[in-house]
């Protein structure tokens, strides 16, 4: 506890609680509290001004009654002068830094942090082709490159039904996955992964969603499978969707049923 009466007890003291405040301020658990530190720090800067001045006026007032280590009066006199300079210098300069302060105390004042309705990116599941259906896609990428590819995926993509059934699916990513020798392209809000040797082609779109309702969905979440033959399927495959259009995504065409919208 200071004693406001003994000037080198309250000096330690200021000494260690500074001390103490940057090893606790190495991190901040809660980002609001940086506002309060700020002010406090802004006080303390104020008091410390004003500790240099008086600090200053102490060697002036003493400059007639000291010496330096040789007893040399005129030269204890001059050191004194010469510290009370600094003192003063060192105060302008605080000066300075409490503009600073002030400017940083204020604008800390108008941020709010964790707010309502914050919004983070993730990226939802359009579509997951393997086999011939894949292979369709794949030839055009090796025909007209990637862009043409992504273009073409995106037909399937039907704006809110697609992002509803990849949510119930758990078809939802911090960033568009990418598997062991896949290639990724990106056009857009659009991210195409694709793997000629795996025979494999995904679409994902960018999606912004509430910061409250973001929950990284867990190793378990129901992602559509990659197959373990590495080899181009040539033969026909059942389409995943039994009453969509080829390349449609499954949870699409439930939520189209839903509706009434298939055909």
């Amino acid at each position: 506890m200071p004693t406001f009466t003994d000037p080198a007890s309250d000096a330690s003291e200021a000494y260690e609680a500074l001390r103490g405040l940057a090893h606790a301020s190495r991190t901040f658990e809660e980002p609001s509290d940086t506002y309060a530190v700020i002010g406090e720090l802004l006080g303390g800067m104020r008091a410390m001004r004003q500790v240099l001045d008086q600090l200053a006026h102490a060697h002036v007032g003493r400059q007639h009654h000291v010496t330096d280590d040789a007893h040399d009066q005129t030269a204890g006199a001059a050191a004194a002068l010469a510290a009370a300079d600094e003192l003063h210098q060192a105060a302008t300069l605080l000066d300075q830094a409490d503009d600073r302060l002030n400017a940083a105390f204020t604008h800390s004042g108008r941020i709010v942090w964790n707010p309502q309705g914050r919004m983070v990116e993730r990226w939802v599941g359009i579509v997951f082709l393997q086999g011939e259906e894949a292979d369709r896609i794949l030839d055009l990428i090796d025909a007209k490159g990637a862009e043409a590819g992504i273009e073409h995926l995106s037909m399937w993509d039907y704006g809110t039904e697609t992002t509803d059934a990849a949510m119930v699916n758990g078809d939802v990513h911090d960033s568009a996955p990418v598997h062991a020798g896949d290639r990724q392209a990106e056009t857009g809000d659009y991210a195409m992964t694709y793997n000629p040797q795996a025979g494999h082609v995904a679409l994902y779109r960018k999606h912004l969603i509430r910061a409250e309702d973001a929950i990284d969905p867990n190793a378990e979440a129901r992602v559509p499978a990659r197959r373990s033959n590495p080899v181009r399927e040539t033969t026909g495959r059942r389409s995943a969707v039994r009453e969509g259009g080829w390349f449609e995504h499954p949870g699409v065409a439930a939520v189209k049923q839903a509706r009434g919208l298939s055909m």
